[in-house]
């Protein structure tokens, strides 16, 4: 089972999320790299549409972290969960 980190704000995760996903604001990467380079593998992005997921996802990549995807919209990620 892949992590899921929905990237959208706290108040949007609180409207819905895929359960056990983690709540990590786009805006929070650069400060919490940390915690993306100990989360177990595969990590599966998402937010409400896949815009922000696709832009931590290339945020991720230069930052040379690999076994992360765009999972798109968290409804979509619910939906294959």
């Amino acid at each position: 089972m892949p992590t899921v980190v929905d990237v959208r704000t706290p108040e949007e995760f609180a409207e819905g999320h895929v359960p056990g996903s983690v709540n990590m604001p786009l805006q929070e990467l650069p400060k919490r790299i940390n915690e993306f380079q100990a989360m177990e593998r595969p990590v599966v992005l998402c937010c409400r549409s896949g815009a922000r997921s696709g832009q931590a996802l290339a945020y991720l990549k230069s930052q040379g972290l690999v076994g992360i995807e765009n999972g798109g919209g968290w409804l979509e990620v619910l939906d294959k969960s």
